[in-house]
């Protein structure tokens, strides 16, 4: 699966985008959130259950998140809501400090998201290397995989499975569910194959009265409509915790969770982003979303949710049945909202066994199986980049993953160019006697080391020039690797003149206070610089 980080222009917010507006579009779009909706439910309550809130809080932060970044996000098709990546670092907030410190972080989270936003920091995603977002969407894989595994054990004991008979009928039920969803298609293209699963598979259930858990099992998510809730204050908020004091000790109670909770939202949202616009062939709106994120956490945060990201395994359901435009989201919230407000019973009803076999499929469509081919072909160390990250995000999260991975990417790379550095020498034509050094590959903290031991300052004649046509002075190491190497020219009563310098290697140099007196001798650049007048060291563009 072909994954690029791509930021372009942010798209056009029209709802349909460049879709035509017609009746089997929308009825597409609407059948795509209906079936997203349904796997949005048990989601919602299970990361709910993470997080050590009511199962209502997580259910309305998958209303209120998924409705706003429908209607702003910057990509059309993607589906946000409660996410387990976020709920595993509210536990230890949620357990020390109560609910309604959630509600305040969620808010100062949805702030520093809009920041990030407005300051077009959604662009450094495309500094995420193509085998990270391999391993991301890899272990994303095998963590959605891992997390169904649950729904397999029985609810009174979670440390055991269910009765044997239970399990066979869940895992036959699961394996039906996925055969009609990889049937539907072959048949019908009016309804979407996950939804044709789910209907099916919990007609029959109800049908023949199969005795395997349900929605219903969970908890119950009969609830009203989300109202307005200030988490700030004295006194009791909701589900019996203590507001949270508008004070700076609060302040510093909830900052690190916020600035980690925004920092993992928007890294899992940003690559759900490229991912749904490789599938759709849409680019741009990392901004966008970066703003949308955060404006839906913000409310949420004062609507009593548990705020929220990007959801990859919804976005392939929902991409997967056909939704492409902004409808489907929209359509994904109002049905959830619905299902609180007046379905709860029926929803109830639903067996998680058609549930898991649509989250089963969604494995086997998000994970890159190319990539062991891919594995063959590669650098060794992409391919272990690859490996690294798989690990890294079923061992702990995908921003950790994400990070560890552009890290070990960006160390290899530096060494890489650190071994480039390299050097002809020849005799120079203008100058004669004089040794020219010509110098290629990037100068840099990596490459100084190698960059001095390529001149022979004892064996070289009393004037030689370094020609850095082909080479970059890149930061404050290689400065000091010019100096050092001059010094050793001065101790032997030799001249060393520097020319070819890039524009931006030439500002770095005069910044740094080390080219003092215009001239005019280097014809090609036009400007040569006089280094200092006691080396004799001399830089022209």
């Amino acid at each position: 699966m072909a994954l690029l980080a791509k930021q372009i222009s942010p798209p056009n917010l029209s709802i349909m985008q460049d879709e035509g507006f017609t009746v089997a579009r929308v009825r597409t779009e609407l059948l795509s959130g209906l079936t997203v909706a349904l796997a949005l439910v048990p989601e919602a309550v299970a990361f709910a259950f993470v997080a050590g809130v009511h199962p209502l809080v997580g259910l309305y932060a998958a209303f209120m998140v998924g409705l706003i970044t429908a209607v702003f996000g910057g990509r059309p098709g993607m589906i946000s809501g409660a996410t387990g990546a976020l709920a595993v670092v509210m536990v230890a907030l949620v357990a020390q400090h109560g609910v309604e410190y959630l509600f305040a972080t969620v808010v100062l989270m949805g702030i520093l998201q809009i920041i990030a936003g407005v300051m077009h920091w959604g662009k450094f995603i495309r500094l995420v290397p193509h085998p990270v977002m391999l391993g991301f969407v890899n272990g994303l894989a095998i963590v959605i995989f891992l997390a169904q595994l649950t729904q397999f054990k029985d609810p009174e004991n979670t440390e055991a499975w269910l009765a044997s008979s239970q399990l066979v009928m869940m895992l036959g039920l699961v394996g039906l569910t996925m055969l009609i969803i990889w049937g539907t298609p072959k048949i019908t293209a009016i309804i979407p194959a996950p939804l044709a699963g789910i209907g099916i598979v919990a007609a029959l259930v109800i049908a023949v009265g199969i005795d395997v858990p349900t929605v219903g099992d969970m908890a119950s998510i009969k609830g009203g409509f989300p109202s307005f809730h200030n988490p700030f204050g004295s006194g009791e908020g909701l589900y019996g915790a203590a507001l949270a004091p508008f004070t700076l000790e609060t302040l510093w109670i909830i900052l690190p969770y916020a600035v980690i909770l925004a920092a993992i939202g928007l890294i899992e949202s940003l690559l759900t982003l490229n991912l749904v616009g490789e599938i759709t062939g849409k680019r741009g709106g990392a901004s966008q979303e970066c703003i949308a994120q955060g404006a839906s956490n913000v409310v949420t945060g004062f609507f009593g949710g548990m705020g929220g990201c990007a959801m990859i395994g919804q976005s392939m359901i929902n991409v997967k049945s056909g939704g492409r435009t902004r409808i489907a989201g929209i359509a994904a919230a109002l049905f959830l909202l619905a299902f609180i407000v007046v379905a709860s019973p029926l929803i109830e009803q639903i067996p998680l066994a058609a549930l898991v076999g649509v989250m089963f499929m969604v494995v086997i469509g998000t994970f890159a199986w190319n990539s062991f081919k891919v594995m063959t072909k590669v650098p060794l160390m992409d391919a272990f980049v690859i490996v690294l990250v798989t690990v890294v995000t079923v061992m702990t999260d995908l921003a950790i993953a994400v990070v560890v991975g552009v890290i070990v990417s960006a160390l290899a790379y530096a060494w890489n160019n650190a071994r480039r550095i390299h050097a002809y020498t020849r005799e120079s034509e203008s100058d004669k006697g004089a040794k020219v050094y010509e110098i290629e590959g990037p100068l840099f903290f990596g490459s100084t080391d190698g960059f001095i031991e390529l001149f022979d300052v004892a064996g070289d004649p009393d004037h030689v020039i370094v020609d850095f046509a082909r080479s970059r002075v890149v930061d404050q190491s290689a400065l000091q690797a010019i100096e050092a190497l001059a010094g050793k020219y001065e101790a032997e009563g030799k001249s060393l003149v520097l020319r070819h310098l890039s524009r931006d290697c030439h500002q770095l140099l005069t910044k740094a206070g080390h080219l003092m007196v215009d001239s005019d001798d280097d014809p090609d650049y036009e400007v040569a610089v006089d280094y200092s007048v006691k080396t004799g060291i001399l830089g022209g563009h």
